[in-house]
C-alpha cells in the first residue's frame, strides 16, 4: 500500500468524511475550501492509497433488537498456522461476531459478539465452542456502553 504524507487539507477531508460519509463532493469542497476538482482529486488519492478504506453505514444495534455486547476470549488447542487459519475462516462465518482480534497473552482471540439477550448468546456460544480447534471460551457481558467511537483521531494542526 503506497504511503502518502497527509497535509492539513487531507486531514480536514478525512475528518469531514468520518463525520458524514454521505457528503457530496460539492459540499465537501465547500467545507474544506477547495475547488470541486481539487477536492475530488484528493479524495481519489486517499481512496487509492488505502487511507480511505471503505464507506459504510452504521446501524444502531439496539434498534435492530441486538442490544447486548459480549466480549469473548477464545483459546485454541494449538497455535499452528493451520489451526489459526481454520479458526479464522470459520469465525468469519458467524454473523454475530462483529470483531475478532488475534491476541498475545493468556488467550488466542478476543471477539465482540452482539446478541438479543442471554438466551440468544447461549446459541452463539454453542456455535463458538464447535469451531475447529476451540479449547476454551470465556465470556464477559458488557453492562453498558460508556464510550463508542468510529472516528479516528487525525491530529489536525490549526
Amino acid at each position: 500500500m503506497p504511503s502518502i504524507d497527509l497535509d492539513t487539507i487531507d486531514r480536514y477531508i478525512l475528518n469531514k468524511l468520518q463525520k458524514n460519509g454521505r457528503l457530496s463532493n460539492v459540499q465537501l469542497s465547500d467545507e474544506v475550501g477547495l475547488s470541486e476538482s481539487a477536492c475530488l482529486r484528493r479524495v481519489r488519492i486517499l481512496e487509492k492509497s488505502g487511507i480511505i478504506d471503505r464507506y459504510v453505514m452504521l446501524i444502531n444495534q439496539s434498534a435492530i433488537g441486538k442490544p447486548g455486547n459480549v466480549f469473548v476470549r477464545v483459546t485454541l488447542d494449538g497455535q499452528q498456522r493451520e489451526k489459526l487459519a481454520a479458526f479464522e475462516t470459520e469465525i468469519s462465518r458467524v454473523s454475530e461476531v462483529m470483531e475478532c482480534y488475534l491476541m498475545s497473552g493468556d488467550f488466542d482471540y478476543l471477539l465482540r459478539v452482539i446478541s438479543r439477550d442471554n438466551e440468544d448468546y447461549v446459541r452463539v456460544h454453542n456455535k463458538l465452542t464447535s469451531l475447529p480447534g476451540v479449547m476454551r471460551v470465556q465470556s464477559s457481558f458488557a453492562l453498558r456502553t460508556v464510550l463508542e467511537k468510529t472516528e479516528m483521531p487525525l491530529d489536525i494542526k490549526m
